[in-house]
């Protein structure tokens, strides 16, 4: 599957599809909150969330390709991350972009 940001390949011919998006809401433990904690006081980075927030990138763009493939798509111009707190203590990551198919 080719994902760019872009929103054309030059020199490509593409066949729009439409929107394709993947999400996944994650939570912190009590392990991650009380560690932050700590960080917070110190400084720097929290290596537990970034961890989170790099998993939960993951499995969103893994559910979007799956969308874009069933689809029938072989790439996915526009593709974008959002993210956003659902609730206290939760996190949404969304990938979303649009489904071609390239020629």
């Amino acid at each position: 599957m080719f994902i760019t940001t872009c929103d054309s390949i030059p020199g490509r011919q593409m066949e729009v599809l439409g929107l394709v998006r993947g999400n996944v809401v994650t939570s912190k433990h009590i392990g991650r909150d009380v560690m932050a904690g700590f960080k917070s006081i110190a400084g720097g980075e929290i290596k537990s969330y970034t961890d989170m927030m790099n998993e939960g990138r993951a499995i969103a763009e893994q559910r979007m390709i799956q969308e874009a493939e069933a689809l029938g798509a072989n790439g996915i111009v526009a593709m974008r991350y959002a993210g956003s707190t659902v609730m206290e203590g939760t996190q949404e990551m969304l990938a979303y972009g649009t489904a071609v198919r390239l020629s």
